[in-house]
């Protein structure tokens, strides 16, 4: 089963629209989230990516969207309006419940926010919403053709430019945002909220959070996002938010428990049918291994031979520490910086035809601390000793049994 598929549904208006169904690294999702993105946005903003990637690496599946004539779905942007918005969201919800299951969140970014606000008020099996820089009221969204909006009453339509990208603008799409009462909704809505915004939004003012939350009921939630832009184009603020829901949102949905990866060995490890995130178990400690993108992997953790080298860092690190407080020596800290690669042996009788090769780690250690060179040659011959090393540069015999 692939991981992240590009699908598409039919709105009410018989429109295609354009999707994305991103799973966990297993591809077994504990709950489904739909994602509603910016005004005049698309599923593949970077807010929309990171938030969809921090809430799969937590278990979710998430499904992000073109609304009506944005991105890749069908239909004309200026026939769509706030209403439309609404049920695109909601015939995403009945694709999930229809193939999948019915989704259990819905996040909604900028207008987007406002959208999921008015589509859980229709959808019984969401239990909880989060929105990411929303506007209190629908019709704030205004504020963005102020220079036309007179053009736009006399003539029934206006060319505005949005983002650096022009739009076609009907009267009737500012007739449908002023009919909007979200107050009236976020009273009868009942729901769990998260509220998230930054103080230092200029698109939309921090002064909205504060409306949805005061006409919200508990239990609410309001998080800060200090220092990021209305579009969240920090990777790292993105991810931030997508971390946050998936931790609030547990309280409010029931998650099977997993079954523990367990093993009489020192050491065990387990990879679906998908991927190369493979779940290790190290005594009491979970540890995730996977490949790089570029690898066909998701770049969740760090790759086997990355884990070899670190293990040997730490090794020499550890057993040059041990030898150095024994000795009373002044080790304030110990850096090792390692590198994992092939090489061609130049001069090898057994070779033959076939060029052999060896694996060559190069290893680098830093010291700070008061230390003579006599001590620090010392050092770097402990150094080499350590019980990692020493394994690797002894013959190593791997048995392998089954067991069925």
């Amino acid at each position: 089963m692939k991981r992240i598929k590009k699908i598409s549904f039919e709105n009410i208006r018989g429109h295609k629209l354009s999707a994305m169904l991103e799973l966990p690294p297993d591809a077994h999702a504990h709950t489904f989230v739909v994602f509603a993105h910016v005004f005049t946005g698309n599923k593949s903003l970077t807010a929309s990516r990171h938030i969809s990637r921090s809430l799969t690496q937590n278990g979710f599946a998430v499904l992000r969207f073109d609304f009506t004539g944005l991105g890749e779905s069908e239909g004309a942007f200026e026939d769509s309006n706030f209403t439309s918005n609404v049920e695109d969201l909601l015939a995403a919800a009945d694709y999930l419940e229809k193939n999948y299951e019915a989704p259990k969140v819905l996040i909604g970014h900028s207008l987007g926010g406002a959208a999921v606000i008015f589509a859980a008020s229709q959808l019984d099996s969401i239990t909880a919403v989060a929105t990411v820089g929303a506007p209190s009221e629908p019709e704030h969204v205004t504020h963005l053709l102020r220079d036309k909006i007179e053009d736009i009453e006399a003539l029934g339509k206006a060319r505005v430019s949005i983002g650096g990208r022009e739009f076609n603008i009907k009267k009737q799409f500012l007739d449908d945002l002023r009919s909007k009462n979200m107050f009236a909704i976020l009273r009868e809505l009942k729901k769990p909220l998260m509220v998230l915004h930054s103080p230092q939004d200029t698109v939309v003012s921090i002064e909205n959070a504060a409306e949805i939350y005061r006409a919200a009921y508990h239990p609410k939630s309001f998080v800060s996002l200090d220092g990021a832009d209305h579009m969240l184009t920090n990777k790292v603020d993105a991810a931030y938010v997508g971390d946050l829901v998936a931790h609030w949102v547990l309280r409010y949905i029931e998650v099977p428990e997993e079954k523990k990866l367990t093993s009489d060995r020192q050491v065990a490890v387990r990879l679906g049918d998908i991927g190369f995130t493979t779940e290790i178990q190290a005594g009491s400690h979970g540890l995730i291994a996977d490949e790089s993108e570029k690898l066909g992997g998701d770049d969740f953790g760090p790759s086997p031979y990355q884990y070899l080298t670190a293990a040997l860092g730490a090794c020499t690190a550890m057993t040059i520490q041990m030898y150095a407080r024994r000795k009373g020596w002044d080790v304030q800290e110990v850096r090792v910086h390692l590198d994992h690669g092939k090489s061609y042996v130049d001069d090898c009788n057994a070779c033959e035809d076939k060029p052999m090769q060896i694996d060559i780690i190069d290893k680098v250690i830093e010291f700070d601390g008061d230390l003579s060179e006599e001590q620090i040659n010392r050092l770097m011959e402990i150094a080499d000793r350590c019980p990692v090393h020493r394994s690797l540069n002894n013959e190593v015999r791997i048995i392998s049994s089954y067991k069925a």
